[in-house]
Parts: C-alpha cells; sequence; structure tokens
C-alpha cells in the first residue's frame, strides 16, 4: 500500500504534538518495516526542514540538527517530485488550500491509495482516498488481522 502523508502528520512526529503522536508515530513504524510505503513531496521536505529548523531555534548546532533530522525522514520515506503538472492542475482544484491542492495532484499522479491527514476538509472531492490517521491506523490493524488469517 502506497500512501502520501500530509505535512501535519510529519509535523505531529517530530514535534510530539499531543494527542496527534502516537497515531503519527504508529505510521512511521509502519514505514520503518516495510508493511507500507510512505511518501512524501518534495515540497514537503523543504516545509518539514523549515520546521525543524524551528524547533531547534536557540540551541546549539541548529543547522546539523536540522540536516540530521531532514537526512532520517529521507531514509525512511520515498521522496516524490513536485512537478510543474502538479502545480498547473492544482490551480483547478478548489478545494481552498492550493498547498494541499498540490499534494492531491501529486498523490493521483503517482499512484497512492490514500492521502493521511488531519485536515480532512482540504482533501474534499480528491480522487485518491483522504483518510485520518487514526483511521488508517485501524485499516492497517484490520489489513494485518486479515492477512494473518
Amino acid at each position: 500500500m502506497k500512501v502520501l502523508i500530509d505535512t501535519n502528520v510529519m509535523i505531529d512526529v517530530l514535534q510530539n504534538r499531543q494527542p496527534w503522536v502516537l497515531h503519527g508515530t504508529s505510521i512511521f513504524r509502519a514505514v520503518a518495516v516495510q508493511q507500507i510505503t510512505g511518501c512524501i513531496t518534495a515540497k514537503q521536505i523543504a516545509d518539514i526542514h523549515f520546521f525543524s529548523r524551528k524547533l531547534f531555534s536557540g540551541q546549539d548546532n541548529v543547522d546539523a540538527r536540522t540536516r540530521q533530522i531532514t537526512g532520517r525522514i529521507l531514509s525512511l520515506f520515498t521522496l516524490i517530485d513536485t512537478l510543474a503538472s502538479d502545480c498547473r492542475d492544482a490551480l483547478g482544484n478548489s478545494n481552498g488550500d492550493y498547498e494541499d491542492a498540490m499534494l492531491i495532484a501529486a498523490a493521483v499522479r503517482t499512484g497512492m491509495d490514500y492521502i493521511i491527514t488531519r485536515n480532512m476538509e482540504h482533501f474534499k472531492g480528491s480522487a485518491v482516498p483522504a483518510i485520518l490517521p487514526a483511521d488508517f491506523v485501524k485499516l492497517l490493524r484490520n489489513f494485518s488481522t486479515d492477512t494473518r488469517a
């Protein structure tokens, strides 16, 4: 199963945001053990780097620590390119959030099974189904149980 993970889910884990970190961590683990293929876009990695930098603001070695986090993310998740066509296709999406419309366009182009997000409102009408992290974790549990039977 191939999923595109929204930036808010990634940041939940990186910043230990309660109560969402629990489900986000379960998704990260599923990616780590190759139960699923977790993907992010090139646009998202820049945002994740930016938010990671803010996390370490005022501390020693901010750049080195941020690059370490970014490197770990890149080693765990499959990075998909953000193409000019994604940017153009996003203009035709009336979801109210251009960045999320770009995610939808990239998810469609790359054949994702789901977009995992906490912001369902911005993914209404998406050709790729959006799913809450908690619901996706339940889906994974049911999928694991079904495949063992």
